[in-house]
């Protein structure tokens, strides 16, 4: 997987075929959060996603998880170099939603300043913050690229009216859109997330893609054990975890979806790249969709 780089947007920066995400990336450890930061260089991913509210639990802890990539940076100055390198902002703890030209700016100032970096690869809104013009979201992230604090912008978790409102305000490209999406969470299949995502060249990355630990411990979800179902055969056939099964189903749809890996365990992260061992058929592609939507296509 490491030569499977592709283009993130329109934007000349190489990504690989699969992200790896910090949302629970915390603590103290050094040498344990090397050591998954490793686990993914190993599975041939350099896209690596954060944000400013990662490591938040509600009371405190707002940016620890740049504080922690930051520190591993200071202790070897060759690592940032290997990253494409993602954060976000726009969440504020108790307002909830800031995307004002003045904040957004701000994030991703202190961002740069927990991380030890004079740059982002990408910056992404966060939510949509609907008490916010999009001209003025569009202001702040040409700002940001015309001063290098970013080398490219998306947005995360808007809808397609909200994405196209503000690619109608921009005057650089938007390179990528962050929708939850898995055989579980459908709606960008749907709704014209990914059909947007086409029409303007725009990167679409993954959240949860294992359906928040629903793919992986289905329970009692008859839904879900339908789907696992579906891609435990396929996994057989290709000699891979279902984990790397409905990796590869993501990834097969032509939008050219990045699916967020994110497991904080090193063997699972190594576990990930064998998502480019699976070749889905349009017809076992589409059993798995027929049996997460519960009634056949027409």
């Amino acid at each position: 997987m490491r030569s499977s780089l592709v283009a993130l947007g329109a934007t000349d920066l190489r990504v690989s075929r699969l992200a790896w995400g910090m949302w629970r990336f915390q603590g103290d450890d050094l040498v344990h959060a090397r050591a998954l930061v490793d686990a993914a260089f190993d599975a041939g991913i350099n896209l690596f996603d954060t944000a400013d509210i990662y490591g938040f639990n509600g009371r405190d802890g707002f940016g620890d998880a740049e504080i922690l990539l930051g520190r591993l940076f200071a202790a070897d100055a060759g690592l940032r170099p290997k990253m494409v390198l993602a954060s976000k902002g726009g969440v504020m703890p108790g307002v909830p939603y800031d995307s004002s030209a003045d904040y957004l700016v701000a994030a991703c100032e202190a961002s740069l300043r927990r991380l030890g970096t004079d740059h982002l690869d990408l910056f992404q809104v966060h939510r949509p913050d609907v008490l916010t013009h999009p001209a003025e979201v569009a202001r702040a992230l040409e700002t940001l690229v015309v001063s290098g604090k970013a080398r490219a912008v998306g947005v995360s978790n808007h809808t397609p009216a909200q994405t196209a409102a503000l690619v109608a305000h921009l005057q650089i490209p938007l390179a990528s859109i962050q929708p939850e999406f898995s055989p579980l969470v459908l709606e960008p299949l749907a709704d014209g997330t990914l059909d947007l995502a086409m029409q303007h060249r725009i990167s679409v990355l993954a959240w949860s893609p294992l359906a928040g630990g629903r793919l992986g411990a289905p329970g009692d979800d008859v839904r879900a054990q339908r789907v696992c179902a579906e891609l435990d055969a396929q996994a057989q056939r290709c000699c891979v975890s279902r984990t790397a099964a409905t990796y590869a189903w993501i990834m097969a749809h032509p939008a050219g979806i990045v699916p967020i890996v994110g497991s904080q365990q090193a063997s699972r992260i190594r576990e990930a790249a064998d998502a480019c061992k699976v070749s889905w058929t349009r017809a076992d592609w589409y059993r798995v969709l027929v049996a997460s939507r519960g009634v056949a296509l027409p």
